[in-house]
C-alpha cells in the first residue's frame, strides 16, 4: 500500500511538473526578444524562468516523499524496547500479587499467630523446585558452573536475602500490607547508616538531608494507621536491615574474579541464592515453630487457601524478583528509581484498595512523603552534579 501510494504521488508531481514545463515553454516563445546584432548562431540560448520544476528535481523530491511518510513514528517504534516494558509490567504485576497471595496464606494460617516462618520459608522452596525445573528441562536454563569456594561467598548474601524475605513475612502478618510497605520504603536510611558505619563507604551530605524526610514520612503514616503493630514496625526495620547488608554484601560478592561467568546469568544468580536461603530457612521455621508442624500440616490439608496461596506466592515472588533484577539490569541509575517508586505506589494503593485497609488522608500524605524522600535520595546526587 506505501509503494502504491508513493507511485501515485510520484505520477501526480510529474504530471503536474510537466504542465508547467508546458506552461513555461509557450511563454518563452511569445516573450523572448531576439536582438539583431549581425549574424546569429543557429541555436539560441533560452532563460528558464524560475517557476519551472525541473523533473529531475521531481525525482528527487518524490524519493524523499516516498522515504518520508510515518518515518519518524515507524522508526520510533522500531527503537522502542517492547521487551524491557513487558519486564516492567510483569514485575509490576508479580510484586502485587505476590503481597495479595501472601496476605491471604498469613491470614488463612491464623495471623500474627499463625505461621510466618513455616509460609516464608516454603514460599522460597517453591522457588526451589521452579529453578531446579529450569536447570532440567530441555533448552531451558543452563546450569551454573560454580565451585564449592564461590557457594560459601555467597552465604552471606543468601543469608541476608533469606532474613529480609522472612522479616517482611512477618510485617505483612502482623499489621496492614500498605503500613509494612510504607516502613520498608525507609531502606536507604539503613542502607546510608550500614555505608558509612560498618562498610566505611562515603555518603553525600544531600543523600543524608533526605534521610530526614523518608522518616518524617513514615511517621506520619504511622500515627493514622488503624492495624497498627510494633511487631509489624520492628519486622519491616528488620528486613530493611536485611536487605542494606544484602546489598553492600551483594557487590562484594560480584568482584569475586570470574563468578559471573561461572554463574552464567542473572537467573542462576539469584536461584542459587534462593537454594541457600530455603536450606537456611529451614533451622529457623524448626526452631520457631517447630513443635507446632503438625498442626501446620493439618491446617493445610483442611484449609485449601493456605497451600495454594502459598503456592501462588512463592511462584510470584521468584518470577517477580528475578525479572525486578533483570530488569533493572537493563536501565540507569534514574530510570531505576522512577521503577521502584512506582512500584511501591501501586503496590501500597493497588493492595489496600483490594483487601480493605484503611486510606487516611494522613496516611497517604505520609506514604507521599517517604516515598518521594526515596526517591529524591535516588537521584539527588546526580541532581546535584548537574547544578
Amino acid at each position: 500500500m506505501k509503494v502504491l501510494f508513493s507511485l501515485l504521488l510520484v505520477a501526480v508531481l510529474a504530471v503536474l511538473g510537466s504542465t508547467d514545463g508546458l506552461q513555461s515553454n509557450v511563454g518563452l516563445k511569445k516573450g523572448v526578444k531576439v536582438k539583431s546584432l549581425g549574424r546569429q548562431p543557429w541555436v539560441q540560448p533560452l532563460e528558464v524562468p524560475q517557476g519551472r520544476t525541473s523533473s529531475v528535481a521531481l525525482r528527487e523530491t518524490a524519493a524523499v516523499v516516498e522515504d518520508s511518510p510515518r518515518g519518524g513514528a515507524v522508526s520510533a517504534l522500531k527503537s522502542f524496547d517492547f521487551g524491557l516494558l513487558i519486564y516492567f509490567a510483569l514485575w509490576y504485576i508479580g510484586n502485587y500479587y505476590y503481597n495479595i497471595t501472601n496476605k491471604l496464606a498469613l491470614k488463612a494460617a491464623g495471623g500474627k499467630t499463625g505461621f510466618p516462618m513455616a509460609i516464608s520459608s516454603l514460599q522460597l522452596g517453591v522457588g526451589v523446585l521452579y529453578a531446579l525445573f529450569l536447570w532440567v528441562a530441555p533448552d531451558a536454563r543452563v546450569k551454573p558452573s560454580i565451585t564449592v569456594d564461590d557457594i560459601v561467598k555467597m552465604l552471606p548474601v543468601a543469608f541476608c536475602f533469606m532474613g529480609a524475605h522472612s522479616a517482611s513475612v512477618f510485617a505483612l502478618g502482623a499489621g496492614a500490607v500498605s503500613f509494612a510497605q510504607i516502613v520498608k520504603a525507609a531502606e536507604p536510611a539503613f542502607a546510608a547508616v550500614l555505608a558509612t558505619f560498618v562498610y566505611k563507604k562515603e555518603v553525600s551530605k544531600a543523600k543524608w538531608l533526605c534521610l530526614p524526610i523518608i522518616i518524617g514520612g513514615v511517621i506520619l503514616a504511622s500515627v493514622k494507621e488503624l492495624d497498627f503493630s510494633v511487631f509489624a514496625l520492628i519486622s519491616a526495620c528488620t528486613a530493611n536491615l536485611f536487605a542494606a547488608f544484602k546489598g553492600n554484601e551483594n557487590k562484594k560478592l560480584m568482584e569475586t574474579p570470574g563468578l559471573k561467568d561461572r554463574l552464567g546469568s542473572i537467573g542462576n544468580q539469584f536461584a542459587v541464592t534462593t537454594i541457600l536461603g530455603f536450606l537456611m530457612s529451614i533451622p529457623l521455621v524448626i526452631l520457631k515453630e517447630g513443635s507446632r508442624f503438625g498442626e501446620f500440616v493439618e491446617l493445610c490439608k483442611t484449609t485449601p487457601a493456605v497451600w495454594a496461596n502459598l503456592i501462588a506466592s512463592g511462584l510470584w515472588f521468584y518470577g517477580y524478583n528475578e525479572l525486578a533484577t533483570m530488569t533493572l539490569k537493563k536501565t540507569g541509575a534514574v530510570t531505576q528509581s522512577v521503577a521502584n517508586t512506582a512500584k511501591r505506589v501501586i503496590v501500597i494503593v493497588g493492595v489496600a484498595i483490594v483487601l480493605g485497609e484503611s486510606m487516611d488522608p494522613i496516611k497517604l500524605l505520609g506514604c507521599g512523603i517517604g516515598i518521594g524522600g526515596v526517591f529524591l535520595y535516588s537521584v539527588i546526587d546526580n541532581l546535584v552534579k548537574s547544578s
